[in-house]
């Protein structure tokens, strides 16, 4: 039996939208890496790979940076001021260094972006960000174009274990 996962139309115009702000040789393998992906049952048990980000503010940059090395009141003005949402009282996630690039020294803040961002949208709607299913995605991203640097292995070894800091979601085209 084949797993579906069907995006609603505003799911896919969100896709399009986000695909649409990163570099087209990106959004070229992004494809051919999904439809592999798709293409083989076992690994849509895991989930419809997504984009969640492309391009990014400097501002949204600069938020994401606060976190984990502000405040959360100071980081809430931040990500408000971005446009993002503000974190519950409490929220460990506030505390979690997520970037360690400034607004304007992320691939994500060039027009169009050399970066994006990938997650799995699960059958029942949620969308998780499992390392599992990513290390599988990224061996179909980076033979769809040898450009394509992963954030869990940076220096392109094949390891994940000897990077100062894994970014398990991103996925950006050098060179």
């Amino acid at each position: 039996m084949r797993a579906t996962i069907t995006l609603t139309a505003a799911q896919q115009a969100s896709q399009a939208a986000r695909l649409a702000q990163v570099r087209p040789e990106l959004a070229a393998a992004y494809g051919t890496a999904l439809g592999r992906w798709i293409d083989d049952p076992k690994l849509l048990l895991l989930g419809l790979p997504i984009v969640t980000e492309g391009y990014r503010s400097p501002a949204e940059q600069d938020a994401l940076y606060a976190q984990g090395r502000y405040g959360l009141l100071a980081l809430n003005r931040l990500r408000l001021a971005a446009g993002l949402p503000a974190f519950p009282v409490g929220s460990a996630e506030a505390r979690r260094i997520v970037t360690y690039k400034r607004g304007g020294q992320s691939h994500h803040n060039h027009q169009p972006s050399w970066a994006l961002d990938v997650a799995h949208l699960q059958a029942d709607g949620s969308v998780k960000w499992d390392n599992a299913a990513l290390l599988l995605f990224s061996h179909l991203l980076l033979a769809a174009d040898a450009r394509i640097v992963w954030g869990a292995d940076w220096n392109h070894n094949g390891r994940t274990d000897d990077e100062h800091f894994q970014d398990w979601p991103h996925f950006e085209l050098v060179g």
